[in-house]
C-alpha cells in the first residue's frame, strides 16, 4: 500500500507542477498581449486627435467653405484654391521644379508638429521619446516609466505598455535596445543631418 500511496503522490504533485507552469504561461500571455492592446489603443487615440487637429486647422484656412463642404472637398481631393501665399498648385517642368517639392513638405510638417502640443496632454510615444532624449546612459522599461509616472502623475503609466511603445521605436529605428546580461536598456536614436547640397549656378558666357 506504502508503494501505490507513493507513486499516486509523485503523479500529484507531477500534475501540480505541470499545470502552475501553464497557468504562469497563460498568465504571462494575457500581460504580453493587454500590453500591446494598450499600446495599440493609445497609438489610436493619437492618430485620432492627430485627425481632429488636422481638419480643424484645414476648416480654419478654407474659412469661407462651411465645415460639410471642406470635409467632403478633403475626401474626394485636394482643394486647388488653396491659400495663394503659403503655396501654389501649379508645378511647372522647370528650375523652380525642386523648389516646388520642398514647399508643400513644410505646411505639413508644421502641422504635425502642432498637433501634439495642441492636445494639451503630449501622447505616451512623444513622452517617451523625449525622456530618452534628455538621458545620458541607456534606461529600462521600468526606469523610464516610474520617472514618466512622477513626472506626470495624472496619468497611469504601466511598464508593460511602455515596453510594448518602446519596441515599437526601436522598430522605426527612433530608438535603440542594448541588452545588458538579461536586462534591456533602451536609448534616443540620433538623427544623422543630412547636409543639403546647394547647386551652384553656372558661369554663363557672354
Amino acid at each position: 500500500m506504502s508503494e501505490i500511496q507513493a507513486s499516486s503522490t509523485e503523479l500529484t504533485s507531477q500534475y501540480i507542477a505541470q499545470i502552475t507552469g501553464d497557468l504562469e504561461r497563460n498568465t504571462k500571455e494575457q500581460e504580453r498581449i493587454g500590453a500591446e492592446v494598450d499600446a495599440l489603443q493609445e497609438q489610436l487615440r493619437t492618430l485620432q486627435h492627430d485627425h481632429t487637429v488636422l481638419v480643424n486647422m484645414q476648416q480654419a484656412l478654407d474659412g469661407a467653405t462651411p465645415a460639410g463642404e471642406t470635409a467632403t472637398k478633403a475626401a474626394v481631393s485636394v482643394p486647388s484654391q488653396a491659400p495663394a501665399e503659403p503655396k501654389r498648385s501649379r508645378p511647372k517642368k522647370t528650375a523652380a521644379a525642386g523648389a516646388g517639392k520642398a514647399a508643400p513638405k513644410k505646411p505639413a510638417e508644421a502641422s504635425s508638429a502642432k498637433a501634439p502640443k495642441a492636445a494639451g496632454k503630449p501622447s505616451l510615444v512623444d513622452l517617451i521619446r523625449s525622456h530618452l532624449k534628455q538621458q545620458n546612459e541607456p534606461r529600462s522599461a521600468a526606469e523610464i516609466s516610474s520617472a514618466l509616472t512622477q513626472a506626470h502623475p495624472d496619468r497611469t503609466i504601466k511598464t508593460t505598455v511602455v515596453r510594448t511603445t518602446v519596441e515599437g521605436l526601436v522598430a522605426r529605428s527612433h530608438a535603440h535596445r542594448t541588452k545588458q546580461g538579461s536586462s534591456v536598456f533602451y536609448t534616443a536614436a540620433t538623427a544623422p543631418q543630412s547636409a543639403e547640397i546647394e547647386p551652384q549656378p553656372k558661369a554663363v558666357a557672354g
